[in-house]
């Protein structure tokens, strides 16, 4: 009988992939093809705390650092882009929750989030995107209850979500709203097309017709600085994206050197042919770069660097542009076996594209590391 004493006790983060692993395994090609996440899998996810892993433990999370999360984001994001993006969008309100929230409200919804309820996040409206100018969703004080309005558009995970977390101009100022999905005057509106990526992540337009709710559900009271609350959220969810993009490369490398490996043309395995190899080789870098640009993005979160916004950008554009480029790469090696709607390589192809747009277009990106290179002296 083995000693049980002598047994490893395995860590959050590996009890945290091993579950992952349990309950999506191999069925994300059927979910992508499907359009849509089992519920219960989510739920199952955020009431272990794996949807918002960096929450402590004493709130129900499991107090994982940047780069432990970032690690458990790449194994989901190579299993399945859409539960992966849920991850992100669940972890990005509880991120907000934490930084803003009083501890009423931390203590409250942090309980809820990772006991199996749901949360998105309402940033982009129809003329509002990374120009925050333009926003015009608004939440009002009325008597004691503040009073929402707005249209938000592309709210991931708003399909399975029991709260949106709401970002809308608060007077001069700006104020995250924790709004409940079955608040009266909440309309959800399903996206009557099929999207190119993440096509499961349950992408919703988000109505709020003076949607009335306590006080309580205004972050902090509200009041905050627009771009300050923008920015905070946003260095999240790059860095989530990040990591989930680099899980992306992962999948694809895996699936490029397992079918180089076995597939033979002209009388040898494919990947002894050079232009093959040297997707394999281009592939392989990809992952390797995409790796070190987020750990020192997580390094500079867990720091409270003053590069934070800078690494996270970086490593969001460099991740992204690699998924893009890597998953290229993969479908091109494995041909037609990897051309199969819901294949890893097909829906790598997809998602990574998307990645390429969340969270901070390439363009936008770029902008803003144009910005920083101009104001350095070399």
């Amino acid at each position: 009988m083995t000693d049980t004493l002598t047994r490893p006790v395995p860590d959050a983060l590996t009890e945290a992939q091993e579950l992952a692993a349990e309950l999506i395994g191999d069925r994300a090609g059927a979910w992508d093809v499907a359009g849509e996440l089992p519920l219960e899998v989510l739920r199952k996810l955020g009431a272990r705390g794996v949807l918002c892993a960096e929450v402590p433990s004493a709130m129900g999370g499991l107090g994982l650092d940047s780069r432990r999360n970032g690690e458990l984001t790449a194994y989901v994001g190579s299993l399945c882009s859409s539960t992966r993006s849920i991850m992100t969008s669940h972890g990005m309100a509880a991120w907000m929750v934490s930084r803003f929230g009083d501890r009423g409200q931390r203590r409250d919804l942090l309980a809820e989030f990772t006991s199996g309820r749901l949360a998105a996040v309402g940033f982009s409206e129809p003329g509002a995107g990374s120009d925050l100018s333009a926003l015009t969703t608004e939440v009002r004080a009325d008597g004691e209850d503040i009073v929402v309005s707005g249209r938000k558009m592309w709210v991931t995970g708003a399909q399975y979500a029991d709260y949106v977390m709401v970002l809308a101009r608060f007077g001069d100022a700006a104020a995250v709203v924790a709004v409940p999905t079955d608040a009266p005057g909440v309309e959800l509106v399903p996206i009557d097309t099929a999207v190119l990526g993440c096509r499961a992540a349950g992408h919703i337009n988000v109505l709020l017709n003076d949607v009335r709710l306590p006080a309580s559900a205004l972050l902090g009271g509200g009041g905050q600085d627009l771009t300050m609350l923008f920015t905070v959220a946003l260095s999240y969810g790059r860095i989530s994206v990040a990591w989930g993009s680099t899980g992306i490369v992962r999948a694809c490398l895996k699936a490029a050197v397992e079918h180089a490996r076995h597939r033979e043309q002209s009388g040898k395995k494919i990947g002894e042919h050079q232009l093959v190899a040297r997707h394999l080789a281009e592939l392989f870098v990809a992952e390797q770069v995409s790796t070190r640009v987020c750990e020192h993005a997580s390094a500079a979160w867990q720091s409270f660097s003053p590069d934070l916004v800078l690494a996270t950008v970086t490593a969001k554009h460099v991740s992204a542009g690699h998924a893009a480029h890597g998953s290229s790469a993969a479908v091109q090696v494995l041909g037609s076996a990897g051309a199969v709607d819901g294949h890893v390589v097909a829906r790598a192809y997809r998602d990574s594209k998307i990645m390429e747009i969340i969270e901070g277009s390439n363009e936008i990106s770029q902008l803003i590391l144009a910005r920083h290179a101009l104001s350095q002296q070399y």
